[in-house]
């Protein structure tokens, strides 16, 4: 054993004719790996020489992939603020951000609306559909509950029968969000300016700014929109062409009045429920921005208290916009109604007062959920738009005076 060793060692020496002293190879080799405490003779050279190696300093060995952010959060471990608004770190951006002109606030509303109403609507439309199905004339002969809806449209039209007119849905919610929350900035912009103006009825009076104003868009989408989702055969653009063959522009807004009679008072519940919320979070945690969760709970409680106290309106609303004169799916939901009180009529005789609440249940989770995903994309994009457009406008103020300098001197 010693005498393989030793011939083994022999490599490592730079005097093949000193391999006769075990010891002085081994204390030859030991200097060469680490300047280690001097060998102290065993028994068993094997166990010495782990010794030795186990005394040698190991590298700390970081990979480029996270040498770098290992390091920034030892270095200076922050808390990462979600969105930090640009205003936090510039007296300049802070005083921008304070001087925005009603028309700019309005914009970034508007183009931040666009983005999350796009974004809401297309994630919750196959609720959306479900919903309208329920809801539509003589569903209850054809469908005992929500599952069964969703039974049956997967079973005849497979997963793209939840999606059936959400082309409509992605054009009309991009606009009719942009001016819904374009106009609600606006008007909270411009009646927080009047000192007279109650401050408490700002929320509700810019939410039904915003409803009166988008409804114009909104209907005819949402009537192209559940045209297809009862049952209209073809696309979004035939489904419109037929609507203006048969009855005109005037067709585009069938149920515009029960629209605003729903909309009118979901949006001031939902839009200034999410405000009185939104304040009572900010005064109590002393932030200037809301966080994703708090966004997000803030958004679907709002949601839900609207949609359980509209949900009879908005019956009264798809009955309207679900009558059809040759599209019907079958002979039930081919009655026609003449307007929103013949509509609550024909529903309170046929149905009784339960038929008002047809729907509730995906309407209330739609809702909350349609909400809390929509304010939390909203705020979201309002700080991402309006952090942005802050930025680029206080690069640009530092060179007036730099200009101003040089015209000077000159």
């Amino acid at each position: 054993m010693e005498t393989s060793t030793g011939n083994a060692l022999i490599l490592l020496s730079p005097n093949p004719r000193t391999h006769t002293d075990f010891n002085a190879s081994f204390n030859h080799l030991s200097t060469l790996i680490s300047s280690s405490p001097p060998y102290s003779h065993s028994p068993n050279p094997t166990a010495a020489a782990r010794k030795v190696f186990a005394k040698i300093p190991k590298p700390k060995l970081t990979f480029s992939s996270t040498t770098l952010s290992n390091q920034e959060l030892t270095k200076s471990p922050q808390k990462l603020n979600w969105l930090k608004p640009a205003a936090r770190g510039s007296s300049a951006a802070q005083s921008l951000l304070k001087n925005l002109s009603t028309l700019e606030r309005a914009l970034i509303g508007a183009a931040s609306g666009g983005i999350a109403g796009a974004f809401s609507y297309v994630c919750l439309h196959p609720l959306d559909t479900v919903k309208t199905k329920l809801q539509t004339k003589g569903a209850s002969e054809i469908y005992n509950g929500a599952f069964d809806v969703i039974a049956k449209t997967f079973q005849s039209k497979g997963i793209l029968g939840f999606y059936s007119g959400v082309s409509a849905v992605i054009v009309g919610s991009t606009f009719s969000s942009a001016v819904y929350f374009g106009t609600c900035e606006f008007g909270k912009s411009f009646l927080s300016k009047c000192g007279s103006y109650p401050p408490l009825l700002i929320p509700p009076t810019a939410g039904a700014m915003g409803n009166i104003v988008s409804s114009a868009i909104m209907v005819p989408k949402e009537l192209i929109t559940q045209r297809m989702q009862a049952g209209a055969k073809g696309r979004s653009w035939e489904v419109l062409l037929r609507i203006l063959e048969k009855d005109g522009i005037l067709g585009l807004y069938a149920g515009y009045s029960a629209t605003l009679l729903r909309n009118l008072p979901a949006g001031v519940l939902s839009y200034s429920s999410f405000e009185y919320l939104k304040a009572a979070v900010l005064r109590e945690s002393k932030q200037t921005n809301l966080e994703p969760y708090q966004s997000v709970a803030c958004g679907a409680l709002a949601g839900a208290i609207s949609a359980s106290l509209t949900t009879p309106l908005d019956v009264v609303k798809t009955r309207l916009m679900t009558q059809v004169h040759r599209e019907a799916v079958n002979k039930v939901s081919a009655a026609m109604y003449s307007g929103v009180r013949d509509t609550v009529k024909q529903i309170l005789k046929d149905e009784g007062w339960v038929g008002f609440t047809h729907g509730m249940g995906p309407r209330v989770f739609y809702s909350a959920c349609f909400s809390a995903i929509g304010y939390f994309a909203f705020e979201t994009a309002r700080l991402t738009v309006m952090n942005e457009y802050i930025r680029r406008k206080e690069r640009e103020v530092p060179a007036v005076p730099a200009c101003a300098v040089v015209d000077q001197s000159g």
